[in-house]
């Protein structure tokens, strides 16, 4: 076993999976609080490495596209303060990170984990019932319903409708952005059979995001919702994603929807190793291992 911990939080890995819990240091971005524990099965792992920094280092594992509903929701553009898939490491500890990333990466060669793209979720994503309220409105979701209410700052238009209820069965998408400079994000849920929506301020099933400190948590009712509808890579499933050529002049990028990739910063998996490179390398870690 493998176990590295910082005030940024513990990983520990037991050649199944790396059980991830967040640190309680006040540099610990809420979203990871609020998500917890997060176990990830080492079959969900695309690979792990080890920045080394004169002032603090970075440990990060890289999930294949599509296990986590996290990731798939966001699109890669979690802050970095919220992201639970990195470890900020002190100095005098690199060592010990250097080491778990060598475990980690010898059960993936010892086990042939496919880094490739996953057709099913290979994580649970966040616990239900959950609930968020940050910009102009609460989300509710019970594993089943969708609610959605309104708070002072919501455009009139909008709010006059009244709060908002739907079931999981009825929805076709769920899309986050976060905000960006000026431009506000939203949590946005495309019915079936929905006309086409209005911009955020006025669309009466979705939440405006202006900017503050609570608005990543809606990510993780947009993953909670996500992991409990179809895959977008299941065998049979339409996907909705934006067209792959890039956007048009002037066009704003589109956000991401539950079905839009993760990061495509996910290395290919390495070349196969022969059956005694393979021996050597664990005999190597074997005799590390017991220097520590």
């Amino acid at each position: 076993m493998a176990e590295i911990i910082q005030k940024d939080g513990t990983w520990t890995f037991d050649g199944d999976a790396v059980r991830i819990v967040p640190g309680r240091d006040k540099g610990v971005g809420l979203l990871r609080q609020t998500l917890g524990e997060v176990l990830v099965p080492l079959r969900a792992l695309a690979g792990i490495s080890y920045e080394a920094g004169r002032k603090a280092g970075r440990l990060r594992l890289r999930l294949r596209d599509g296990a986590d509903p996290l990731l798939q929701v966001t699109g890669g553009r979690l802050p970095e303060g919220s992201d639970p898939y990195r470890l900020t490491v002190e100095p005098d500890r690199g060592g010990v990170a250097e080491y778990f990333v060598d475990e980690v990466r010898a059960a993936l060669l010892l086990d042939q984990v496919d880094a490739g793209p996953a057709d099913s979720y290979l994580l649970p994503g966040p616990a239900v019932p959950i609930t968020v309220g940050a910009g102009d409105g609460t989300v509710a979701f019970d594993g089943d319903r969708v609610a959605l209410e309104w708070n002072w700052t919501t455009e009139e238009a909008k709010r006059s409708g009244g709060a908002r209820e739907f079931r999981l069965a009825d929805l076709r998408s769920v899309e986050w952005a976060p905000s960006r400079g000026l431009e506000n994000g939203w949590i946005r849920f495309t019915l079936a059979g929905a006309a086409q929506s209005s911009a955020p301020k006025y669309d009466p099933h979705t939440v405006e995001l202006f900017g503050f400190k609570k608005d990543p948590l809606m990510a993780l009712v947009a993953a909670a919702v996500a992991v409990r509808m179809p895959h977008p890579a299941a065998p049979g499933s339409a996907s909705s994603l934006p067209p792959a050529a890039g956007p048009e002049a002037g066009a704003k990028t589109a956000p991401a929807l539950v079905q839009a990739a993760a990061p495509a910063d996910v290395p290919a998996a390495a070349p196969a190793e022969d059956h005694d490179a393979l021996l050597r390398r664990l005999r190597e870690l074997g005799e590390l291992h017991q220097g520590f």
